[in-house]
Parts: C-alpha cells; structure tokens; sequence
C-alpha cells in the first residue's frame, strides 16, 4: 500500500513515503520487546514524568501537529487544534492517575488473603484509522505507556505525516525508543507483526471488515483484542424533550468531523410530537454548513478524507433515494469549493424504510436520518434495530428519565440530556457489529494487563477444611 499525503481540500499530493523493510520492523520490535522486559523491573513513577512531558510538547507543537492533520484528511484547524489538546489531556490524566487505576485489590476468602496486582503483558500492536489520528493512538498508547507495554502502530495510509509526527514528539519529549513506534508497513507485514511471540495484543480502531481481518489474525494466534468497529448512533427525541435546548448542539451532533466520526448522531429518532418541528430545525442547523477551506476559521464543513469516501458516500445517498427514501434537505450536485476536492454537501435523508439497504448502514460524512415514531417504546425498539452498538443520545423532559431510557439501548454509551464527548475519565467501545473491548477510563488501562491473582495463607499451614471445593 502506499502511504500518501493527499490535501483533501484541493487534491494535491503533498508527499508519499517509503514501506518500510522487514528488517526496519524487526529492529523497532527488538527494541520494544526489550523495554518491555526493562520496565518490568522499575517503578511507574519515572513513566508519567515522562508522559506529561510528552503531553507539554504535543501542545508545544499544536499548531504544527494540526496543520498536518488538515492536509493528511482535511479537518478543520479548529477541530484539528481541538484533537491535539485532548490528546494531551488523555496523556496527562494516565500520568496523573495511573499509579491509583493500577493499586492491587484485595479479596479475602476461606483460603486466606488474596489479592489482584496488575502487570504488563508485551509489546501491543494497534491499526488505527484517519479520522481522529492523534486521538485514537493516544487512547491506546497513554495507558499501555504507563503499564508498561511498549506500542507499535500502523496508521491509515491516508495520514502519514501526522503519524510521523507523533512518533517524532513522542520520543523528542523523553519517550525511550521502541515506546511508540510508527510504522509504514504492508497488511502481511502486519500479520507477521500480530504472530510474533513478542506481541501481546492487538488493538484496532476501523471499519467492520478491517476489524474481522485483524480479529481473525489476532485470534489465530491466541492475541488478546479490542475492536472498535463504528456505529450508527441514535439520537432519541421524546415527547418531552426541550427542543431549544437541543437545537444548540444540533450541528455539532452530526457534522463534526464533516460526520466522519464512529459516534456521532447518525439516526435522529423522534416521537411524531415533536417531528415536524425538529426537522426544521435540523434543516436550518444543516444550512449553516459552508464548504471551503478547512484552514479558514470561517469553514464551518471540511471536505471528506479521500475521493473514495466522498464517491462512496454519494453513490450510498444516491442508492438510499433509489430505494425510496426522501431527500429532504440538501443537493448533491452543489457546487464546491474545489474542483479537485473531495467534497459532500450536507443532506437529510427521510422516510428510510426497513426494506432500504440504507437502513442498516452507516454514513460516514454529514448526511442525517430522520425517523418519525409513534411513541418512546417505538423509539426504542428502533434504536436498537441496528447491526451497531456503539453510543447514543437520550433527550427527555427529565435527564432521569432519559437515563431511564438509555439503560434499554444497546450500545456501550449512552449520553443523557448532554452533548456526546470523550474524556479521558469515560471509557469507550461498543457491542454488537461496533466491537468488543473498551479504552479510556480504567478499563483503558487494563485492557492488555495481565491480572494476576495472588493468594497467601497466613498460617503457613495447609488446613483442607479451608479448602473445600477448592480443587478442579
């Protein structure tokens, strides 16, 4: 695969870089796999010093960091900005907190004194995808850093630089070589790299197909994994809901990211109540997007990553209208910015029926869903009519009853009467065809660790009356 910095805003090739050998890969998996073993041996303590100042010279370079996420996959400089800071954050917080999320449990039992102590397990290898670069290896790489599991990641090939560049701050900042590693590799090389005895794990932020390819390597080999696999997230709207109060995160809910983001709200579901006027609203939210270009802080709509992912996108709305959905708002053949661009203007799709293949899909990019239901139990039902399971948003007239409501839908999150976010406190994953395995929060944390159990008698002495359906 080629590894290749095109500017979405106009098409341009900025730079492609080289596939890096099998020898490169061994020495860099050499190198991890002996911190790894180095690190086993001393106190995390050094480490977060470490990872706080890795923290300080991300927002050091923050500008830089997010001019290249603007012309690897067109964010907006805002957004991109925004990214790297949050970055930081997730990589001060594993500093700050690790030592108390990684404290032994104790457990007393009729055997004696028992207690968990959390270990690291080996180097961690993640896929990570374009659409949040800095974020989602940060998510993977601050809790295993603090662990102790050195991590080595390959990048979507659309975003080199900015893989380039959070290795390079990474180590600039203190990091010891073979911490994180990017890599510019083959998806065989990557197969070799998950069956090598040296790799613990595997994590994986992507599409449903790359998740079942990686999943299936992992497995083969008996790697632990976690997959993060997308969502279809509903936005429900009840009976009650104060509509005002919506309508101010109504534009950030779906076109953040210009809609390429897992979890944003991908399928509004709201009670025949309040349709009509929600729709307007979403129309007027939708009608203050304006293309152009990302690094304007005017730009309220960056173009999509690549030009396959704004020709697939049309070619799904087309086929989702084909199939007798409704366009209600928007006109795919609007003008745009840039002839060369990759560009998909903001529309609303209605009157999707279960028989549409739309209805099962995800749009990955600024196109909305609207469903018109009956009542809550009908809202309900058709949030979790979905292959996903990723997040959601409940609105009620009461964030107690929304919560009420949320706790019936199935995903991994649910965000009551709020805007969605992520923070490095709140852990984050899916069900279903969205994945399996968390990160952030303390599951982050131990999501690779080896937790081991360690019973002492205090006695000293064996006593079977203690035992007692103790053996298997």
């Amino acid at each position: 695969m080629a590894y290749q910095s095109i500017y979405p805003y106009t098409g341009e090739l900025k730079k492609t870089y080289e596939n890096q050998s099998d020898e490169y890969v061994e020495d860099k998996l050499q190198k991890a796999d002996a911190l790894y073993h180095e690190w086993r041996n001393q106190p995390l303590d050094g480490r977060a010093e470490i990872l706080h100042a890795v923290a300080d010279n991300l927002m050091k370079h923050q500008d830089e960091l997010a001019k290249a996420m603007v012309q690897d996959m067109g964010k907006l400089f805002g957004e991109a900005k925004a990214e790297v800071a949050l970055s930081a954050m997730i990589a001060n917080w594993y500093a700050d907190n690790a030592k108390d999320l990684l404290r032994p449990q104790r457990v007393y039992t009729i055997m004696g004194d028992a207690h968990y102590e959390y270990h690291s397990t080996g180097v961690i290898m993640a896929v990570e995808p374009w659409n949040f670069p800095y974020y989602q290896v940060m998510r993977v790489f601050a809790p295993n850093f603090m662990l102790g599991n050195p991590v080595m990641f390959k990048q979507a090939s659309s975003v080199p630089t900015t893989a380039s560049l959070l290795e390079k701050y990474t180590l600039e900042a203190g990091a010891p070589e073979g911490s994180l590693v990017n890599l510019f590799v083959t998806y065989d090389q990557i197969e070799k790299i998950i069956a090598d005895p040296r790799v613990s794990g595997v994590a994986l932020t992507g599409s449903e197909r790359a998740g079942q390819k990686i999943a299936a390597e992992a497995g083969k080999y008996l790697k632990k994994s976690t997959m993060e696999l997308g969502g279809s997230d509903p936005f429900i709207v009840l009976d009650d809901a104060d509509l005002d109060d919506i309508k101010k995160i109504l534009y950030m809910a779906r076109l953040f990211n210009a809609g390429q983001e897992c979890t944003s709200a991908k399928r509004f579901i709201v009670t025949e109540k309040n349709y009509d006027r929600f729709l307007e609203m979403l129309k007027e939210e939708f009608s203050k997007a304006k293309m152009g270009d990302p690094m304007n802080p005017k730009t309220t709509l960056a173009p999509l990553s690549s030009k396959s992912a704004a020709d697939d996108l049309h070619q799904q709305v087309k086929d989702a209208i084909a199939h007798g959905a409704t366009l209600a708002y928007g006109n795919l053949d609007a003008p745009t910015p840039t002839p060369n661009g990759f560009w998909m203007p903001a529309v609303i799709l209605t009157d999707v029926t279960r028989d549409n293949p739309a209805y099962y899909q995800e749009f990955f990019g600024p196109v909305g869903v609207v469903y018109k239901v009956a009542d809550e139990e009908e809202a309900i039902k058709l949030a979790n009519d979905s292959h996903y399971g990723l997040g959601g948003q409940v609105f009620a007239g009461h964030s107690k009853h929304a919560a009420e409501v949320a706790s019936k839908i199935e995903t991994g999150a649910v965000y009551c009467n709020n805007f969605r976010g992520s923070i490095p406190e709140l852990q984050f994953g899916g069900v279903k065809n969205s994945g399996y395995g968390r990160e952030l929060g303390r599951a982050g944390i131990l999501a690779f660790a080896n937790e081991q159990m360690i019973m002492r008698n205090p006695y000293d002495k064996i006593d079977l009356n203690h035992t007692i359906g103790g053996f298997v």
